[in-house]
């Protein structure tokens, strides 16, 4: 089930960790999309603490939020560009979005399969898609305290299956958010430490947050033959006769 807009807003505005988390997952995000310069770019869920780098230079940013869940005013001290909407089906026309951005949208939705299809809907040629969900190895998805722990962890290789299915190609996959899920001095200091450590390192910890970068894959038309019609057919046995008996 979707978290309330309200817990969302206190934990990634008002609290060490939470910040911590936005910082760290939005660091990677635009270690992949430095810029947005005259796109559209659309997020879900509670993607609107990722989206404030492309409110300068994009052609439009929404901030799309489900009803489950709830909306606020964002973003802050200037035109406010959320919108709630419906879970599975958004106010937006088909092909018209350049970078979508789904956090605490699919893994708290119960509708995964209908959602993830408007999320294609929505998909410009060319566009790419990043979906943030909390790994299901990880610490930060067995800790209530925090977003992550409510709704469906994945595994990277389960996030690509589900993505596959619905016709989107995973392009790259990154495991971010190393740091312990605590509020505690100590590990809130430490946090850019266990971040080198663990993607140095990785087979030693798990990250909290999986995140994966993908495209929309357009299957061709499939028919039941193809006809081609040779207009000017090769002459190379024209003037050859049929066989004539030899004399006996």
């Amino acid at each position: 089930m979707h978290l309330d807009v309200q817990d969302l807003r206190n934990f990634y505005y008002r609290t060490n960790l939470g910040r911590a988390a936005q910082r760290v997952i939005r660091g990677q995000m635009q270690a992949w999309w430095p810029e947005a310069k005259g796109q559209t770019v659309v997020g879900f869920g509670f993607a609107a603490p990722l989206l404030r780098p492309y409110l300068k230079d994009s052609r439009r940013v929404i901030a799309l939020m489900p009803g489950p869940q709830g909306v606020m005013p964002w973003p802050a001290g200037a035109p406010n560009v959320a919108v709630l909407c419906e879970e599975v089906l958004w106010p937006i026309e088909t092909g018209q979005v350049d970078k979508l951005v789904m956090m605490h949208g699919l893994d708290t939705s119960e509708r995964h399969t209908a959602l993830l299809e408007e999320a294609w809907r929505v998909l410009g040629p060319g566009g790419r898609a990043l979906f943030i969900v909390p790994n299901r190895a990880g610490l930060w998805s067995r800790r209530d305290k925090t977003p992550f722990g409510f709704g469906r962890p994945y595994s990277a290789g389960q996030l690509e299956t589900a993505l596959r299915k619905q016709n989107f190609f995973p392009e790259r996959t990154a495991h971010v958010l190393y740091q312990p899920p605590s509020q505690r001095r100590f590990w809130l200091k430490s946090g850019p430490f266990w971040e080198r450590f663990g993607h140095a390192m990785p087979m030693l910890m798990a990250a909290g947050v999986v995140m994966v970068e993908a495209s929309k894959q357009v299957q061709a038309p499939i028919r039941p033959s193809l006809r081609a019609a040779v207009r000017k057919p090769l002459g190379v046995l024209e003037g050859i006769g049929k066989p004539e008996a030899e004399p006996v």
